[in-house]
């Protein structure tokens, strides 16, 4: 009994000792970084940037559109092609016809320039057995025999006629003999895939690097009310160690999927009350600046809220729209066409694409954010491009940022 009692006794004192510990306090919710909520991240109206091609392509499908292209038709009807063969090469290989077949075709001994491989080597395609018109047909629309093709639809679309077609076909009718190449790096087969092995952080080898000092000094500045980034964050190494590379993120304040250069828009605004509207000088240099911070820290997209698994849903459906004149979608050049040459510029995949940006583009001097390139793939496959702070760039962000998951981050970084 004195053992039964003496239990009981042991046991109130460790009640009591355990009411009097305080319990573990619970972390407060994180505060939710203020941001602009009302207007656009981006100068309004939005206006194409003057040294890109300026025409309008409204009778196509947009990422913002996607029901507006012309389905494919029925099969013409051809009994025999005649046409001129000498000016169907001239045709096939004009690159002003929105590139000419020699981007993604070898074509015989006459191959001219750096072809591409994308599509198959038509060298024999005259000894093939196809019909005039399965030729003419295939030239003309290849959606009638495949609807997933990654050959614009030359006729339907408006870039050649009927008449120049005929003379297309005439043309591959002569192909029959294998194309040979004098230097193999002519040849798409055997050219050596491009290696990007300079070093991103130096800034004699790229200008971009240059922006990060002009971002930290950004970052220091007082806005138009007095306040700086450094007042709220003086540590920024500390604590933006991890945030460029876990963007972007589903934000539900906006309903959208928010990337780095649009919060540094919203949050500069409703903190400073600074105008660092998306693609502006100052809104380079602060993303290329927090974009550095994260360097060789590995990408991590979160899609654990409902919301973001939509949006990231919805990325991967808009990277398999086609769109634009020449029918275009993310994955024909990335997936389909992943691995090949279009003409001499190399094709990645998806992964790989997107843990270099903000980047240099050598080929045009400039330094472009992820949602630039978009805009620049829209208009070379020209179709109508988006505002950068569009819905749907967002979302399609969120897509290929997964699809970067684990990939180290280096940036800004320099490409062709």
């Amino acid at each position: 009994m004195k053992a039964i009692l003496l239990g009981f006794a042991l046991s109130a004192m460790a009640a009591q000792a355990f009411a009097q510990t305080p319990a573990p306090e619970t972390p407060a919710p994180r505060a939710l970084a203020p941001l602009q909520l009302e207007g656009s991240a981006a100068p309004q109206p939005w206006q194409r940037y003057r040294d890109w091609n300026q025409a309008h392509w409204d009778s196509y499908n947009s990422l913002a559109r996607p029901n507006v292209t012309p389905p494919a038709g029925g099969e013409i009807e051809v009994k025999e092609v005649t046409g001129d063969a000498v000016t169907g090469r001239k045709l096939a290989f004009d690159r002003s016809r929105g590139g000419g077949c020699l981007a993604c075709h070898v074509m015989g001994s006459s191959t001219q320039e750096v072809p591409g491989n994308v599509g198959p080597d038509l060298s024999e395609i005259g000894k093939a057995g196809r019909s005039d018109q399965w030729l003419f047909n295939y030239v003309f629309d290849p959606r009638v025999y495949n609807p997933q093709s990654v050959m614009p639809p030359w006729g339907k679309h408006g870039f050649y006629n009927e008449a120049e077609i005929r003379d297309i076909v005439a043309f591959l009718k002569t192909l029959k003999t294998p194309a040979t190449f004098a230097d193999p790096l002519d040849n798409p087969a055997t050219r050596p895939r491009p290696v990007e092995d300079r070093d991103f952080l130096d800034p004699f080898v790229n200008p971009a690097a240059d922006h990060i000092d002009s971002g930290s000094a950004l970052f220091k500045k007082p806005g138009p009310n007095g306040k700086a980034c450094s007042d709220c964050h003086a540590a920024p190494a500390t604590s933006f160690k991890r945030w460029a590379a876990e963007m972007p993120k589903w934000e539900p304040r906006l309903n959208k999927v928010l990337g780095a250069e649009e919060f540094i828009a919203r949050h500069a605004k409703a903190t400073m009350n600074a105008d660092y509207l998306m693609q502006s000088a100052a809104n380079t240099d602060l993303s290329i600046y927090l974009h550095s911070l994260a360097n060789g820290e590995p990408i991590k997209v979160d899609l654990s809220l409902p919301a973001a698994q939509a949006a990231y849903d919805r990325g991967v459906k808009l990277s398999q729209l086609k769109i634009g004149q020449f029918d275009f979608s993310c994955a024909d050049c990335h997936g389909q066409g992943a691995n090949k040459w279009l003409r001499g510029q190399w094709l990645g995949e998806p992964r790989g694409q997107f843990d270099h940006f903000p980047v240099w583009r050598t080929s045009r001097n400039e330094i472009w954010d992820i949602r630039k390139r978009f805009q620049w793939c829209n208009v070379q496959v020209r179709a109508d491009e988006l505002p950068p702070d569009a819905v749907e760039y967002g979302e399609l962000e969120l897509y290929l940022r997964k699809m970067n998951e684990g990939l180290k981050m280096a940036a800004p970084n320099i490409r062709h």
